[in-house]
């Protein structure tokens, strides 16, 4: 059993603060404060990653030590580590928000090339109007997403291991006046780095170029070594790689119906890879007006249909924070501009690959956005619809076609008169285009299925391993931990979370909408 050793890449290059005490404040000219997480009373592993442990090199025999537990819990600080939370500001719900910083996110340092991190392991200098802790149901609910994620195939921090604190932590879960005792807990996350919009935002808003230019510069050299260009080009070069990843990671989202939540530019990654799981939510029947935050409901910035846009405005807050080191805008709106002209033809090829369509045709466009439009004429599962639509034949009538669509469908006597017509006759174009392929069934089945998963992580279902581990159970984390490493594969065993929402979780808490509060 081998202690880990952790590099302090992060802190050595960049620069701390100058106060050492922990109290809330404005932190100027600084990348980070070194602080040191509160010692949970009594920490309690939950759950682990075997797969994420390997990354950090971390043995099998370890992960069951208690020295794991007491180290990636916050219990005591480990060989070499100078923990730490960085600074960032960033725009929130669209308006500046100025310095924000992790309020409960304390950084540990690096192990393999991972920068490990702390999710409410206590107040930082960051913490605003907050405590620094988080509770069981949203470190239950990143822990499995994260990795419900990265099995999907999308760009994502990882969770190596989830923990009781042994402390209640006080919540008001939808900030209606209703404070309540929860359990607290930590998740131990990972990530190339934990770099963010909002880090470079904050050096922009403060005309502090120095810092600005050493953030970039120490980004560029560590995280992105294919930047060779000098001076003003490196920066732009930065940028194009960022708009790349972004643009990459938000088709993802639209691809499996994820909504994140809270885009705000300090939850945007410059890795391009899905970070911070607040309030976030699964598409289930298909509608891209919704959102999962209750502090979003209003507004709907956040919802499913606009996270392109949202990604482009945030992706603008970052050319903005750049620009003082290029000093010329044709370059950034160029970059910038061309995110919406690649956006559109990338997501139909993304849609027609959903459809299994291997050969461009010019009229899939329409295909695609009339079967969006049926998709919201009726309550109809996407994960579900998409998933069975695989098994579609061409020699199907329209009517056959329809009949195995079915299990998708929230309310069956909605499939009647124009709502069934409209069905057929897009049933019927889609067969058509079938026949324009040469794929035959059978392998086309195949390839629809390792792009359209057969499970994902609904709210209801961490919902369930929530309340069962608020009574101290905790094996159905486990199961769902297991579904969720084979989301494209068949499973039988698991056939049960191939199943839409309960009608009981239509408009339950943790089921339907939620709010930032962890």
């Amino acid at each position: 059993m081998k202690t880990p050793i952790f590099q302090n890449q992060f802190t050595d290059q960049l620069v701390a603060d100058t106060i050492s005490n922990n109290y809330v404040r404005l932190v100027p000219a600084a990348h980070f404060s070194y602080i040191s997480p509160k010692i949970p009373s009594q920490p309690q592993l939950i759950h682990y990653s075997e797969e994420v442990a390997e990354l950090l090199g971390l043995s099998a025999d370890y992960l069951v030590s208690s020295d794991f537990v007491a180290l990636f819990s916050g219990q005591k600080t480990g060989t070499n580590s100078k923990p730490f939370a960085m600074n960032y500001a960033g725009h929130q719900f669209g308006n500046w928000a100025g310095q924000l910083g992790d309020g409960r996110a304390i950084n540990l340092g690096e192990l393999n090339q991972w920068s490990v991190q702390l999710k409410g392991a206590g107040p930082t200098p960051y913490s605003r109007r907050g405590d620094g802790f988080a509770v069981l149901r949203s470190s239950i609910r990143e822990h499995l997403c994260s990795e419900a994620m990265f099995h999907l195939g999308v760009p994502t921090t990882r969770s190596l291991a989830l923990f009781l604190s042994g402390d209640d932590v006080v919540r008001d879960m939808l900030y209606n006046g209703n404070p309540a005792l929860e359990k607290g807990a930590i998740v131990c996350r990972i990530a190339p780095s934990f770099i963010r919009f909002g880090n470079f935002e904050l050096f922009a808003s403060q005309g502090d170029l120095i810092n600005l230019q050493k953030l970039a510069d120490y980004t560029i050299t560590h995280y992105f070594p294919s930047i060779t260009s000098s001076g003003k080009q490196k920066y732009i070069d930065f940028l194009q790689q960022v708009v790349d990843r972004s643009l990459a990671l938000v088709l993802q989202w639209q691809r499996v119906g994820f909504v994140h939540g809270v885009m705000n530019t300090d939850n945007m990654s410059v890795h391009g890879i899905t970070i911070d799981y607040g309030p976030y939510g699964w598409l289930e029947d298909y509608h891209p007006d919704w959102t999962p935050n209750t502090t979003d409901r209003e507004n709907r910035r956040y919802r499913f249909g606009n996270q392109p846009d949202i990604m482009l405005w945030n992706l603008y807050q970052l050319a903005n924070s750049l620009y003082p080191l290029i000093e010329e805008t044709e370059p950034l709106e160029i970059i910038l501009n061309a995110f919406a002209t690649q956006y559109e033809p990338q997501y139909v090829n993304m849609m027609r690959n959903k459809l299994g369509l291997k050969v461009s045709k010019e009229d899939d466009q329409k295909l695609i956005y009339s079967l969006l439009d049926n998709l919201q004429q009726s309550e109809t599962d996407m994960t579900i619809f998409f998933r069975l639509l695989a098994n579609v034949s061409k020699t199907n009538t329209a009517e056959e076609a329809l009949e195995n669509l079915t299990f998708a469908f929230y309310q069956l006597n909605e499939i009647t008169g124009l709502t069934k017509s409209r069905w057929i006759l897009w049933l019927e174009q889609y067969l058509v285009r079938l026949q324009e392929e040469s794929t035959s069934d059978t392998l086309r089945q195949q390839q629809m299925n390792q792009i359209n998963p057969k499970y994902v992580l609904r709210n209801y279902m961490a919902q369930l391993a929530i309340d069962e581990a608020n009574q101290g159970n905790y094996a159905l984390i486990e199961e769902l931990y297991c579904v969720l490493k084979k989301p494209y594969d068949e499973q039988p065993e698991f056939e049960k979370w191939f199943a839409k929402r309960p009608d009981w979780a239509r408009t339950k808490v943790g089921c339907s909408m939620l709010s930032c509060s962890s």
